[in-house]
């Protein structure tokens, strides 16, 4: 684990050095913009989606600079879902990363402006040249983060999540919130590198289910976490799920099914990744991370 570890992080400083390349700078009057997205997406972070473009990629022997502008731009999506969740009108959450959120760093209209600009320059950047010469995996790249990221995934997630403060759901309804909120974009993310390396349909759907599984298992450990973890390990306020009532898998199996649900949304993962041999193995490992990391 120590080596895949070494993995991760040597993965995420690529990504961020190219993230602080993409990002707008400069002393223009928006500057106040530019901070704000800086400070949004420099500020640390697992990486998880980008690494997932990184290591889908590998399978079909792409190079990493291959993968860098997608990957950049699907942790940008990332970073003002984070930025727009953390306002007042949603989670009014203090604490990001361990970090002030952008709302209070600068102020709630500079937060709600940072996540536009985050959003629309990922796909200024799927649709440029530079990420893929070939017109069709652009065109399939804007359309995929655009269903992971809209009405049908990211953003219809978050929607359930604020229903489901007043409405409670049950366990098929708190599966599909998760898998809307966080599992399309992970599916996304996990199918990436297929669609650069313009994989067979087969492939990519073989990609989607694995990191469908494994975005799922992340979620619940994300929830098991808001249980048993510190805001000092977590890097944000902790118990804020049972205080505001929400539905987890936490709250309807208890932490010991939750935990075994995990492991085996994480085991089911890994078993799609068969069909790629030991070319997947360093998402085999990503499968063993997700439910066992700290934070």
């Amino acid at each position: 684990m120590a080596d895949f570890k070494a993995i991760l992080a040597k993965a995420a400083q690529a990504v961020d050095t190219e993230m602080d390349r993409l990002l707008p700078h400069g002393p223009e009057l928006e500057h106040r913009l530019f901070d704000a997205m800086r400070y949004t997406v420099l500020g640390g972070g697992k990486r998880l989606r980008p690494f997932l473009v990184i290591a889908s990629g590998e399978i079909f022997d792409l190079e990493l600079a291959e993968c860098l502008r997608v990957a950049a731009a699907v942790e940008f999506v990332h970073a003002y879902s984070l930025v727009h969740d953390d306002l007042p009108c949603m989670d009014d959450d203090d604490l990001r990363r361990g970090q002030p959120t952008v709302h209070v760093k600068f102020d709630e209209a500079t937060a709600v402006l940072t996540g536009d600009a985050l959003l629309t320059l990922a796909f200024e950047i799927l649709a440029n040249r530079l990420t893929s010469p070939d017109p069709e995996v652009r065109m399939n790249l804007v359309a995929g983060l655009a269903r992971a990221a809209g009405g049908h995934g990211m953003v219809g997630g978050q929607m359930l999540d604020l229903w489901a403060e007043t409405n409670p759901l049950d366990e098929a309804g708190t599966a599909r919130m998760q898998r809307l909120k966080t599992g399309e974009m992970i599916a996304f993310a996990g199918e990436a590198g297929g669609i650069l390396a313009r994989a067979r349909p087969q492939q990519r759907q073989t990609l989607r289910m694995f990191a469908h599984d494994l975005g799922l298992a992340f979620q619940i450990t994300d929830d098991l976490l808001d249980v048993e973890g510190s805001a000092e390990q977590v890097g944000k306020a902790t118990g804020k799920d049972a205080a505001a009532g929400k539905a987890t898998v936490v709250a309807m199996l208890g932490v010991e099914g939750a935990r075994n649900r995990a492991s085996l949304l994480s085991r089911q993962a890994a078993a799609h990744l068969d069909h790629f041999g030991k070319k997947a193995n360093t998402l085999r490992d990503l499968c063993e991370f997700v439910i066992n990391r700290t934070n």
